[in-house]
């Protein structure tokens, strides 16, 4: 898997030291990271014992070479859209986050690293979870 975007969850993993999870960040040739994970991401840290560390190491992990940010933008929302519509259409909603997290994917052309199944149900997105099974 060449570029990768990690969900919340999937970050967690790795940084927890999920085996798996760390192979499938260390095959990565391009890792992107939604600015939606990061607001996650630090509202947990506040709510946390450990927020100092945390935003350390996630400091540190953002400024590698193969880490790039993505922003939300107005092409961002045009693909939240859609999903949006198609989702609701199928009667099958997701949580907000997710639609952007899934936007910013399909944007930039990443797999989404998840363990979140509801990712599957976006039409033109690619998950990967930490079995390595891929959901078109």
């Amino acid at each position: 898997m060449k570029k990768i975007l990690l969900d919340t969850n999937a970050y967690a993993a790795f940084k927890n030291g999920n085996e798996e999870a760390v192979e499938i960040v260390r095959m990565a040739e391009q890792i992107g990271f939604s600015s939606i994970v990061l607001g996650e991401l630090i509202s947990g840290f506040i709510l946390g014992n450990r927020e100092e560390l945390n935003r350390k190491e996630l400091s540190e992990f953002l400024c590698a070479p193969r880490v790039s940010m993505l922003m939300v933008d107005n092409e961002t929302s045009e693909y939240y859209a859609r999903i949006f519509q198609q989702l609701r259409r199928q009667g099958q909603p997701i949580p907000t986050n997710d639609l952007w997290i899934a936007a910013a994917a399909i944007q930039h052309g990443f797999t989404v690293f998840t363990y979140d199944k509801h990712f599957s149900s976006i039409d033109n997105l690619i998950t990967c979870q930490s079995s390595g099974m891929l959901y078109p």
